[in-house]
This record gives structure tokens, C-alpha cells and sequence, in this order.
């Protein structure tokens, strides 16, 4: 059982259907790791206490909900420092997550690849290592040197600060190793001339069921948060003669842990090398431009924001909409309104991503020639320079 706290910062600037989605989206959180609401509070400041992040009143409240309730987790939707979290566990006598500890447990659940665990072992011990003081209570020195004058060796801190940096170090060598491996993957789709498409966007968007309804595939799909860690890429077929490999990736989320994203680098690594991205948005939730603005947000990171980008407006039978396509000046199918789950407007999207694919090919082919052609052109003679005069008496 655990008590769920919102955090509501009265400078922010989020609508009143936002923040019902931000309650409704912690809800979510705690139970893909595991727990059971026993309630919820919304606490209400201008800035974060600096001590414990919510005021001493409110800490009062959750102390008396706690007994109450008899919950032995509090989970707090925001980022917390290791001193707030330490002085609220204090104060409460029980376990306290924060946001960020909340993810990479759900992250630590659902790895199910060796390149996903190890992505988020590396992640976890990144945050670990900033809170290594909540552990102990002594730190006393161990004793260093031979004889009675030794001096003071390490602190238990210390070391296991050092242990944490050398498991951090083989952690990365690993990944190294993964990620050539990937590229070499990369490199020979790329040899096929086959229209790499990323499928991104907001967890739960529904990513993982349009996937498997546009490649025919059956990769695990469910209605909860971070379904999908690991990298799946499949053939597509959209049209005749167009070679296309679709490829779902992990989906982001507001507020997104900076250690994540660094640790997932190489697998976020795959959309930053698309051809284009499907951006897939929920459109039955009315925080839907939020949540485009946090996957913006970790694609602006990842270095992926000038890569071409389509939208793909999924569950339109949860908002009541019929299938659809929306177009830019030029023509070119900007978005496009479709229900994975019903395949109701697929055809659409199939007519979609065949035209960037053959938009692709057909800038290929013009540069293609036009390298052809400039090294065909007769080069112009180099100048022959004249010997130099030389002044001087004659002999």
C-alpha cells in the first residue's frame, strides 16, 4: 500500500485537466511498479521547502493518513534532493520515493533484454550514488596501514562510492560493445536502401499496438506505463517496391530521469538515425499537447529534433473522431488520425509513409545525379606559371 502525493507548484502553468491527468498518471506509475493506492493528497506551493520539499502542515497530514490508512510507502510525484528524502523519511518512519525512483524501479521491472538490464543497472547506480549518506549512520574510517600507527583508511562511503565507479566503468564498456553492434545493424539495413521509420511518443500512446498492427507482428502490448524497454525493428509493408523497417521504441514521459536517457543513449540512438519519426499521440486525453511537448522535450536531448517527423493521432474511437489526414501546403501528409486497436484509418498511414519513402528515394536519386554529373565535367587545365625572371648584372 502506498500513499500518492501530487505536487502542485502554484508557477506552473498547467490547466486544471492537465493536473487530473498528472494525479491520474501517478496512479498509473504506482501500480506498474507494484502498489496499491491507499490515497491520494494534492499538496499546493509556491516553491519547494528546502528542507523536505512540502511544508511542515502537510507533513502532518500524510503522518495522520499514513496511520490511518496503514500504508508503509509515500510516493511524492516530483524530483527530490537526497536530503529531502531523507529528512521526509524521517519524519514520516517510512519508505519515500520520489519520481525519479519511482521510474527506474518500474524501469528495473520491465527490462526483459541483457542490453535493457544492463541500460538500467547503469541508470540506477548513477542515482544511487548521490544518495549514498541514506545508507549509513556511522561512516566510520576503516583502518589503514600495518602496526598500531596506522592512519585512517577509507570511510564505508568511500568505498563504496569506488565500487559503484568501477561497476559504472565495466557497465559502459559493455554498452560500448552493444552499441557497435547495433551500428553495424544500421549500416547494413542502410546498404538495403531500406526507409528507416521510429515509431516515438508518449508511454501508453499506443506505440506498441499500432506497431504489431503495421507489421503484422505480435510484440507485447498492454494498457500500462512503459510496456515496451527494449528496441523491436520489423519489415513493413506499405506499398510495392518500397523497403521499409518500422522500429518501437521506449516511450518518454513527463519529467523524464536524466540518468534514463543517458544510460538508454544507445537505444534512443535509433531514433536519432531514422529517416523519419512517427511521432504516435493519444489523442483521447486532454493533456495531449503536454505530452507532445515532453517527447519534443527528450528528442530535443537526444539529438533527434531536425529529423523529418509525422504525427499519428492514435485511439480515435476513445475521442469520437473518424480517420483522417491532415496536409501540409505542399501536399506532403503531415498527420494522420487512426485506431491501432480497430485499424481504422491504417491505409491512411500505409499511404503516409510510402510517399516520404518515395520522397526519400527521389532526393536520393536527384543527388545522385547531380554527383554523377558534376564528376563528369571536364575539369579546367591548371595555369602554368611563368619562370622567374631573374634581375640581376649580365654575365
Amino acid at each position: 500500500m502506498a500513499l500518492l502525493v501530487e505536487v502542485a507548484l502554484r508557477g506552473a502553468s498547467r490547466r486544471s485537466s492537465e493536473a487530473a491527468d498528472g494525479v491520474e498518471e501517478l496512479r498509473q506509475l504506482a501500480e506498474s511498479a507494484g502498489f496499491s493506492s491507499a490515497g491520494q493528497i494534492v499538496a499546493r506551493r509556491d516553491r519547494p521547502d528546502p528542507a523536505m520539499y512540502l511544508g511542515r502542515g502537510k507533513v502532518e497530514q500524510i503522518r495522520e493518513q499514513l496511520h490511518e490508512s496503514g500504508s508503509t510507502v509515500v510516493i511524492v510525484d516530483a524530483a527530490l534532493s537526497p536530503v529531502q528524502q531523507r529528512n521526509l523519511e524521517r519524519e514520516l518512519g517510512v519508505a519515500v520515493l520520489d519520481r525519479t525512483s519511482l521510474i527506474l524501479d518500474i524501469f528495473a521491472q520491465r527490462a526483459q533484454s541483457r542490453e535493457g538490464k544492463l541500460q538500467v543497472e547503469l541508470a540506477r547506480l548513477q542515482h544511487l550514488s548521490t544518495r549514498l549518506v541514506r545508507g549509513w549512520t556511522h561512516l566510520e574510517r576503516q583502518r589503514g596501514g600495518i602496526g598500531l600507527r596506522a592512519g585512517p583508511g577509507e570511510k564505508q562511503i568511500e568505498l563504496d562510492r569506488r565500487m559503484i565507479g568501477q561497476r559504472v566503468k565495466q557497465l559502459r564498456e559493455r554498452l560500448r560493445t552493444l552499441d557497435s553492434q547495433r551500428r553495424t545493424q544500421r549500416k547494413a539495413r542502410r546498404r538495403r536502401d531500406a526507409f528507416c521509420v521510429s515509431l516515438v511518443g508518449y508511454t501508453n500512446a499506443g506505440k506498441s499496438t499500432l506497431f504489431n498492427a503495421l507489421t503484422r507482428s505480435s510484440a507485447f502490448c498492454a494498457d500500462q506505463l512503459f510496456a515496451t524497454l527494449d528496441t523491436t525493428s520489423r519489415r513493413c509493408f506499405v506499398a510495392p517496391d518500397v523497403p521499409l523497417v518500422l522500429s518501437d521504441t521506449v516511450g518518454f514521459i513527463r519529467d523524464l530521469p536524466h540518468a534514463l536517457i543517458d544510460a538508454f543513449k544507445a537505444t534512443l540512438d535509433e531514433a536519432a538515425q531514422a529517416d523519419l519519426l512517427v511521432h504516435v499521440v493519444d489523442a483521447s486525453v486532454a493533456s495531449r499537447e503536454a505530452q507532445m511537448d515532453a517527447v519534443d522535450g527528450v528528442l530535443q536531448e537526444i539529438g533527434a529534433a531536425d529529423v523529418p517527423r509525422c504525427i499519428v493521432f492514435n485511439k480515435i474511437d476513445l475521442a469520437q473522431r473518424s480517420a483522417a489526414v491532415e496536409r501540409a501546403a505542399c501536399g506532403r501528409i503531415d498527420a494522420v488520425w487512426v485506431s491501432a486497436r480497430s485499424g481504422n484509418g491504417l491505409e491512411l498511414l500505409r499511404g503516409a509513409l510510402a510517399q516520404r519513402a518515395k520522397e526519400r528515394t527521389a532526393e536520393q536519386t536527384a543527388a545522385e545525379h547531380t554527383a554523377e554529373q558534376t564528376a563528369q565535367e571536364p575539369q579546367p587545365a591548371p595555369e602554368r606559371s611563368e619562370p622567374p625572371t631573374l634581375i640581376g648584372p649580365t654575365p
